[in-house]
């Protein structure tokens, strides 16, 4: 299950970052550099300390 594995993270967080096409281009970037794996994205919630949402947005090939 893609939720059970450990997930290295690309790069460094993106703190701040409020451009959708900024956060996009670094995703596809992501995505041809490991065209095999699972992209998945995470949002963090600065005010409740928390994840804020987790998504897989692109997926690679199925094991």
């Amino acid at each position: 299950h893609l939720m059970d594995n450990y997930w290295y993270m690309w790069k460094l967080p993106m703190f701040g970052e409020t451009n959708v096409d900024v956060v996009m281009k670094e995703a596809e970037a992501c995505r041809k550099a490991n065209p095999n794996n699972h992209i998945r994205l995470l949002a963090y919630d600065n005010y409740a300390q928390s994840q804020g949402t987790n998504m897989v947005i692109f997926r690679g090939k199925t094991v």
